[in-house]
């Protein structure tokens, strides 16, 4: 039985066919194209031709020296600007990740992908956010009850609560178990000192939340609109800024071997599923590498 009408533009975009002639989504500022060859051009660099049957015949310019096609899920490729891409690498810390604190199993078999395929893109000249809480004294009076009452699950004492050993404060700036697990630390600080990499930290589940946060403002004042996500927890964090960006017309891309979460089985695919067949996009680390050489 066909779905209802209605239903096409979520329920139907798994197996969404390629499209019969080219087509311009957006506005004068902000659009993509896409062709039947399955190409979706997310670069704004090139409108279709403003006459109707001109634009039915339209191909894709040719791929510039400073941007680069990815293959994603669906059958689809995607061309973005180099300098107008970033991988959003949200919360892979140790408070969420060191085994002295959690077990986050999925979480760890992350860092191997990211160690890969930083260099690659920072390479292609994509710039690299580590986007990661980071409170300070004064925001902790500022965070809603809901949020406080989240975070002291099994009878913790919350943010700003001693944690064992050296880890510090929870969730504090500048706290050891606010510093990038393992390797990314170490990661972190060569990009950093090779001003391809950028420290943002955040005070909610989401990166982009409310009128004006510090990860907009970058975005902003470096024009990138287009974004790889990556990091944990998939279904909180990561969702929660994927979304707030959807909302606010960034191109959105899962990087689906880059995030998990310690969820039950669901909370992951859903996510996927949704970032996939609604707000974007979702590939893998294997094809942006091969992308980025």
């Amino acid at each position: 039985m066909s779905h209802p009408l209605h239903d096409t533009p979520i329920l139907g975009m798994t197996t969404r066919p390629k499209v019969p002639v080219p087509v311009e989504y957006g506005n004068d500022a902000s659009f993509w194209v896409e062709y039947p060859s399955g190409l979706v051009d997310l670069s704004r660099a090139q409108h279709l031709p403003k006459d109707a049957e001109s634009a039915k015949g339209a191909t894709p310019p040719p791929l510039l020296s400073t941007q680069v096609e990815i293959d994603v899920n669906g059958g689809r490729s995607i061309r973005v600007a180099k300098d107008a891409t970033a991988l959003v690498v949200i919360d892979m810390q140790n408070f969420f990740l060191h085994p002295d604190l959690r077990d986050h199993s999925k979480g760890l078999k992350c860092v191997d992908p990211l160690l890969k395929v930083v260099p690659a893109l920072r390479s292609a000249g994509v710039k690299i956010l580590w986007v990661n809480w980071g409170l300070t004294e004064h925001e902790l009076t500022t965070i809603p009850p809901a949020l406080i009452r989240g975070f002291r699950k099994s009878g913790g004492g919350g943010f700003g609560s001693e944690l064992p050993g050296n880890f510090g404060r929870l969730l504090m700036r500048d706290a050891y178990n606010s510093a990038l697990y393992g390797p990314l630390q170490d990661e972190y600080l060569k990009g950093r000192d090779a001003g391809t990499d950028f420290w943002i930290h955040k005070n909610r589940m989401s990166g982009l939340w409310g009128y004006q946060t510090a990860l907009d403002l970058f975005l902003k004042e470096n024009g990138i609109t287009t974004l790889l996500f990556a990091g944990v927890n998939t279904d909180q964090c990561v969702s929660g800024t994927l979304v707030d960006a959807y909302f606010r017309g960034y191109d959105c891309i899962v990087v689906q071997d880059a995030t998990a979460t310690t969820s039950p089985e669901g909370g992951f695919e859903n996510v996927l599923y949704n970032a996939g067949n609604s707000y974007g996009f979702v590939t893998d680390t294997a094809r942006l590498i091969t992308a980025a050489k």
